[in-house]
């Protein structure tokens, strides 16, 4: 049976219970959680008089295997363990001759790789030799569909409530680097008068600088109901707005929707829940758009808009198009996809 892959929550929880590994290799994607397991390691592990002679931080551009492998080989001075930790460890050349030192790693030092940006190969013996005695933790970017939960479940550990729409206006705002994303939630957290524990659309507009009216979550709802006023109205202000309503951001999030929602048409169950699964979705709110545009767009219609946005998208960038505008390709593709 395969070996069931740790999660952050996992490796924060074994750490909190201060049950520590001789290595943490943490590689991937999204940089939230290598550095939210990384900064715990480094604040938690040791005092602040034992991380005068105990902690050492180096990255990778500046150290080669052998200096790492020395580091790690040092005792604690005065303190039950020493913390080395190797930031952008992808630049490190000959990574794999890591594999060594871990044969009969010293228990202890605790040592983290930061691996940004890609992964270890899995088949190599540095792989093995990581999972045999430590933990490999591959931190994947989180997809479009899982934002919507993700700030719901970091406010909720933060204490604070935040409204539905709220949630999908920064979700289709920010997007999902979650560095950034954590950065906006907890700006919205410090500005929340006294007392109040609930996160409301007008809030964000006053403090992410997010229309509440105008915005993608809005086109988007405007073209669920076929509401051709208001899809125009909101098409205008973007016009308006440009830099913080930039046409690849609103032709990213249309493609996702309609992308999902070809997707819908193919579960086996059309309720909100049963649409939820299908996609991916954490809960059936999230699918409430999906099922009322199901009753609007036929899928051979959603096939043809899928493919508008596409060429909308080719447009913004230039191809076959030689003056239009970016509020006239967006004009031109809300026309398709309303009749």
């Amino acid at each position: 049976m395969a070996k069931q892959e740790l999660t952050c929550d996992d490796i924060l929880k074994e750490l909190r219970a201060k049950q520590y590994r001789p290595i943490y290799y943490l590689m991937g994607e999204e940089s939230y959680y290598i550095d939210l397991i990384a900064d715990y390691i480094t604040d938690n592990v040791l005092n602040e008089t034992e991380k005068e002679f105990n902690l050492t931080v180096v990255y990778g551009a500046d150290v080669d295997v052998a200096t790492i492998i020395n580091a790690a080989k040092r005792y604690p001075m005065m303190s039950e363990h020493q913390v080395v930790v190797v930031k952008e460890a992808q630049a490190v050349r000959n990574i794999e001759e890591l594999s060594y030192y871990l044969q009969k790693p010293l228990h202890s030092t605790i040592l983290v790789i930061c691996h940004k940006h890609g992964t270890l190969d899995r088949r190599k013996k540095l792989a093995a030799e990581v999972e045999k005695t430590g933990v490999l933790f591959e931190s994947k970017k989180i997809k479009d569909a899982q934002l919507p939960a993700f700030i719901a479940s970091y406010m909720k550990r933060k204490g604070v409530d935040v409204e539905p729409k709220a949630t999908a206006m920064l979700a289709d705002f920010v997007g999902s680097d979650l560095s950034r994303l954590t950065g906006e939630l907890e700006k919205l957290i410090i500005t929340l008068p006294v007392g109040q524990k609930r996160v409301t659309p007008e809030q964000i507009e006053k403090n992410i600088g997010i229309s509440k009216d105008y915005n993608n979550f809005e086109l988007r709802s405007a073209l669920v109901e076929k509401d051709i006023l208001k899809a125009n109205k909101i098409i205008k202000y973007f016009e308006e707005n440009p830099k913080t309503n930039p046409i690849q951001m609103t032709l990213s999030l249309l493609f996702s929707f309609y992308s999902n929602l070809m997707l819908a048409y193919y579960a086996p169950d059309k309720s909100e829940q049963g649409i939820a699964n299908m996609l991916g979705l954490r809960t059936p709110w999230q699918a409430r758009d999906y099922a009322v545009a199901m009753r609007k767009y036929s899928g051979v219609k959603t096939m043809q808009i899928v493919g508008e946005i596409r060429y909308a998208d080719a447009k913004s960038k230039g191809v076959k198009n030689s003056s239009m505008s970016d509020g006239d390709i967006l004009r031109e593709l809300v026309f398709k996809i309303l009749h």
